[in-house]
């Protein structure tokens, strides 16, 4: 409505819209289901308030933030540092974790909870909440949230901040992906590693990639390497850095063309409060996939490169990008580009499959070998990841909000999640935590969470058969 039509209302209006405007307030503190008011379609904000007072009051109420998440995470998980003896990440610094991390309600056994109806469980909230989506740290906010590894190295090798003032980083370093991750180039396969052991940046990346990609490759690794603004971090006064920053590049979440487990929300779901929390996933192995962003389903990595920039980064609302100076790459000479780099980020090598993605009877255990059976089998694993990509290229909906009743948990809705795109198993050992929000910390978890959503009954010795199996890939 204009101020010119204000005046129209006259005094009866404003009285009712008062009482309208009162009685939403009574019936929202009413309903502890709902959640917190946060706008409609537009990222909602109110009058801007000077930069030092926002700065000081997200300081002041950080310490209570980040508690907040950590109460819930070690309600929901078990968050020691127990590694797999003997099975490490391909670069070989990281071992992987092992061992179910989610909690079981109290008197429950993962046999006991699986015996039981979808329906039982909801009705006795026995779903358990590490099960549950995962909150971000700061769900009203969202944004960018980078690990202080990642944090660290940037700003030594840039003098480019990536922290914010009013949240950090929530999961323990020996539950995400090694850091720097190794780069293998599907051009160059007997290259190996070609990062010589250091995390990619746009001070380095030509002295250790010169003669290596192509002209081409080498343009668009640059532009993956550059940072353009991003709704945190930027020039003006509603970012979330100290002092103004250039940005945010691609491979700051995806380093050297992998992930390290920095998360933001999902820019394609309205309210604020029932947006999902997106870890970051790997780029390896972009070549073979059709579909991209866990609900969009973008055709193509050009479509998806150039979302990103111009509408992703500003947390989906293109209306705030223009303010924030947005980066609107070339289609033609700068997206295309990008998109041929990220092609080239291969898998890691797979000694135990053979060419067809299976394993090599003559180099696999017995365990590995039962793994693949249940796999293929038993556990309806190949539905969905056949092999030899282990993707299908298509959305599922696994209707998980079958389990528990819709509810706010630190702010955000736990409601029904809708289909997701099928993501890719080869080099899975090599990226915790999983699902799209990261909600599980290990294959452990990512085993019982499918044995008791699909139904399919396996037994502990088929379990743990068919994460050695995942192992493998």
């Amino acid at each position: 409505m204009s101020r010119r039509s204000a005046p129209i209302l006259g005094s009866a209006g404003l009285a009712g819209l008062c009482v309208g405007l009162l009685v939403y307030g009574l019936a929202a503190a009413q309903s502890p289901q709902q959640p917190p008011p946060q706008g409609g379609t537009y990222t909602f904000r109110v009058v801007e308030q000077d930069f030092a007072k926002v700065r000081a009051s997200d300081q002041a109420a950080k310490p209570a933030v980040m508690q907040r998440q950590r109460t819930l995470l070690a309600e929901r998980y078990d968050l020691a540092d127990r590694p797999a003896q003997g099975v490490m990440m391909s670069g070989g610094k990281k071992a992987v974790q092992q061992g179910v991390r989610v909690k079981l309600p109290g008197g429950l056994t993962w046999e006991r909870l699986a015996a039981m109806s979808p329906d039982e469980i909801r009705g006795k909230d026995l779903f358990p909440q590490g099960f549950l989506p995962l909150p971000h740290v700061k769900q009203l906010a969202g944004g960018m949230i980078f690990p202080a590894f990642e944090i660290t190295e940037i700003n030594k090798q840039e003098t480019r901040s990536l922290e914010r003032f009013d949240a950090d980083f929530d999961l323990p370093d020996h539950l995400v992906p090694e850091f720097p991750p190794p780069v293998f180039l599907s051009s160059r396969p007997e290259l190996g590693d070609v990062s010589r052991g250091q995390l990619l940046t746009i001070r380095n990346y030509f002295a250790i990639l010169d003669g290596i990609l192509t002209p081409v490759q080498m343009e668009g690794m640059r532009l993956l390497l550059t940072a353009f603004p991003q709704q945190q971090f930027n020039q003006t006064d509603d970012r979330k850095t100290d002092v103004q920053s250039l940005g945010v590049a691609c491979l700051d979440c995806h380093s050297n063309g992998h992930t390290n487990a920095a998360f933001h929300q999902t820019p394609d779901v309205r309210p604020q409060a029932a947006r999902f929390r997106i870890d970051t996933v790997s780029l390896r192995g972009m070549f073979n996939q059709q579909i991209h962003g866990s609900k969009r389903s973008l055709r193509s990595v050009e479509d998806f490169t150039e979302f990103e920039q111009r509408t992703a980064y500003f947390d989906g609302d293109h209306v705030l990008a223009a303010k924030k100076g947005v980066n609107l790459p070339d289609r033609a000479s700068q997206v295309v580009m990008e998109a041929q780099m990220q092609n080239m980020f291969d898998f890691p090598p797979t000694p135990k499959l053979t060419v067809l993605g299976t394993l090599d009877p003559a180099k696999a255990t017995e365990e590995e070998r039962l793994g693949q059976e249940v796999f293929f089998g038993k556990g309806r694993c190949a539905t969905c990841h056949p092999a030899p990509m282990y993707l299908d290229n298509q959305m599922h909906d696994l209707r998980v909000e079958r389990f528990y009743k819709q509810r706010t948990i630190n702010d955000q809705l736990i409601h029904a999640e809708g289909p997701i795109k099928t993501f890719t198993l080869r080099g899975i050992k090599d990226s915790p935590p999983y699902m799209h929000d990261g909600r599980l910390l290990t294959l452990e978890d990512t085993v019982e969470f499918f044995n008791l959503v699909l139904g399919v009954q396996l037994t502990p010795r088929e379990k743990a058969a068919l994460v050695a199996f995942m192992r493998q890939l």
